[in-house]
């Protein structure tokens, strides 16, 4: 127990086997933006992300009648979870992120969760003990909802601002989104990490900077995607350079296991990945 505590306390974190590390392997063919897309590092147009995150939906709730009573007790990519749980959390998350986007329309604001993150680990926990067919039943309810809250946003209604991190409707749809398909390869449920799609690489890449460790200077080297480096850290500081497709430099960044091999060198030497820090 002392184990799925310290999971539910750094829920988005792989802390599984430590990703392979070697030269990295170079895809066949470059990575391609949506002219929908702002260049790497530039705010995603939320519109846009919805569009992304409505596939997401569509592709989750298609995958959900296959799903058996002994199919959801299999583990899941998260070490102490089952498929169950991990389904039981998309289906909370995605209704804690519409309800924002309901009372933000509204004026109004709510904390994503009733009670907190402990109501949010029983919930989890509850959900989990659910047969497949309430499972399925719980999750596609929350899909549904997701996207009729979604659906009622309008252009103008972007900027208004909501409980969850005491920002903007915009984020609790990046929120959503990140959750959702992130999870979605958690639960090894449709595509994994290799075929995230680039748009959501790259937001990873910006959102998840404050993981990069401290005291160096990390240089992030996205091989099918040459003008997309990314820095962290001071420019003075000892250079810690990954070199991999976008693909795996997101899925690393993100604490999962990345699907190829990543290269990684310190002052031109071969080395280990370095130890990240925690989720924001």
């Amino acid at each position: 127990m002392t184990e799925r505590r310290q999971l539910l306390r750094d829920l988005p974190v792989f802390e599984g086997d430590p990703p392979a590390v070697g030269p990295a392997e170079t895809p066949d063919d470059p990575v391609e933006l949506s002219t929908a897309w702002p260049l790497p590092g530039a705010a995603p147009d939320a519109d846009a992300v919805r569009e992304a995150v409505e596939a997401g939906q569509a592709r989750l709730r298609a995958l959900l009648p296959g799903l058996t009573d002994t199919a959801i007790r299999e583990p899941s990519a998260l070490p102490g979870w089952s498929r169950a749980h991990v389904l039981a959390h998309i289906e909370g998350i995605g209704l804690a992120m519409a309800r924002q986007a309901r009372y933000a329309l509204r004026g109004e604001s709510i904390d994503p969760y009733d009670g907190g993150r402990p109501a949010r680990a029983a919930a989890i926990e509850a959900g989990a003990r659910r047969d497949a067919a309430a499972l399925r039943a719980a999750v596609a309810q929350a899909l549904a909802e997701a996207s009729a809250a979604w659906a009622a946003v309008g252009p103008d209604d972007w900027s208004r601002p909501v409980r969850y991190r005491d920002g903007a409707l915009r984020g609790a749809l990046l929120a959503w989104w990140r959750e959702l398909t992130i999870h979605t390869s958690d639960a090894r449920l449709g595509p994994g990490p290799q075929q995230w799609p680039p748009e959501l690489c790259h937001h990873l890449l910006d959102h998840l900077a404050p993981r990069a460790p401290e005291g160096v200077r990390l240089v992030l080297e996205p091989v099918d995607v040459p003008a997309a480096v990314r820095r962290y850290g001071p420019a003075d500081a000892p250079v810690v350079t990954v070199r991999g497709p976008l693909t795996a430099l997101a899925a690393w960044l993100a604490g999962r296991t990345p699907h190829t091999r990543l290269g990684c060198e310190r002052a031109g030497t071969a080395g280990p990945l370095p130890e990240l820090g925690p989720w924001p």
